[in-house]
């Protein structure tokens, strides 16, 4: 039994032995390295190539190459490629048309967004760059958008800098671009019309009040304050097809969805839109009895809604970033 137990102990078997730990070859990382400063300086030159000649597969690659680069990057240089980027799309998505083709593209694409399984005979009238880009909508962040009073146009979705861009840059441009891309994703008006409910325009509103005081060096500064300003006219004022009062002369007279949001936005506390709700409600019940009526222009006047630059010209509602309506 001795000899037994000794044979069997001397048989067990011995741990195999481990594999030596692979370090990678320095000519390996440095190759790397350097393709990649390559793909990363060329990049500024292949986004000024794009046109309206170039595919959907172009952007695609791009964008790409901009995930891969842009942490490598210094702030200055990253708002430089989003300057680029947006150039860029305005190239990519320029068509020149007729008269005719305009037409033919307004009705396609109205009949399009109406009826989307149907092919329209509007089709054949269009512009080989429009057939192109109604076909790969949706693809590299192209859509196709509403821009109110019958304009149809194409635009970069608002996803594009918030997925792109958005992660690298600083706390305060990432939450500007984040959170104006999601709300931008359903735009506040549509024919003039207001698409989105009063408590919706009151949120947003109060998001950029409290933006402008966390946030009082930002460089979407002028941004934010006129956000704050054309939200707070849609929550006091409505639009020109959705007012929110024919007269303002009392309670009664206003639109029973807004009031009761503005009601609910005066019973906040340090908040300044609550200071105006409170002013807006208070002008109301002055003079009830006399039913006075009053312009859009006296209650804005009256609460304290103004302007903070009239010169301001830059679209806030299409993109992720307020751009130069000549640019849009």
């Amino acid at each position: 039994m001795f000899l037994c137990f000794s044979i069997l102990n001397g048989c067990q078997q011995q741990p195999e032995p481990q594999p030596a730990p692979e370090f990678p070859n320095n000519k390996t990382v440095q190759k790397e390295a350097v393709d990649l400063s390559l793909l990363c300086k060329k990049l500024e030159k292949n986004m000024l190539e794009i046109d309206d000649q170039r595919t959907t597969f172009a952007l695609e690659q791009i964008n790409q190459d901009l995930k891969v680069c842009l942490p490598l990057l210094k702030a200055d240089e990253q708002k430089k490629l989003l300057r680029l980027s947006n150039q860029m799309y305005r190239n990519f998505l320029h068509v020149e048309r007729t008269a005719q083709q305009q037409m033919a593209f307004e009705q396609f694409a109205f009949d399009m967004a109406q009826h989307p399984t149907i092919q329209q005979n509007h089709y054949e009238q269009l512009t080989a760059r429009d057939q192109y880009l109604l076909k790969h909508k949706g693809q590299a962040y192209v859509e196709l958008f509403d821009a109110g009073e019958g304009q149809l146009r194409y635009r970069r979705s608002p996803e594009y800098l918030a997925k792109i861009f958005a992660p690298y840059m600083e706390e305060s441009e990432q939450v500007f671009i984040e959170k104006l891309a999601e709300q931008n994703a359903q735009p506040a008006l549509l024919q003039q019309s207001l698409a989105i409910e009063p408590q919706e325009i009151a949120t947003r509103a109060i998001f950029w009040e409290d933006y402008l005081k966390q946030y009082p060096d930002s460089p979407y500064k002028k941004d934010a304050q006129q956000l704050l300003y054309q939200y707070s006219q849609l929550l006091f004022i409505g639009s020109a097809h959705s007012p929110v009062s024919n007269d303002f002369s009392d309670r009664l007279s206003i639109q029973a969805s807004s009031l009761e949001e503005i009601e609910r936005l005066a019973q906040l506390k340090n908040s300044r839109l609550a200071d105006q709700a409170r002013l807006f409600l208070k002008l109301l019940d002055q003079n009830t009895a006399a039913s006075t009526q009053r312009s859009e222009a006296q209650m804005l006047n009256f609460i304290g809604v103004r302007n903070p630059d009239p010169h301001y010209k830059k679209d806030c509602f299409s993109d992720a970033i307020c751009v130069n309506q000549s640019s849009t």
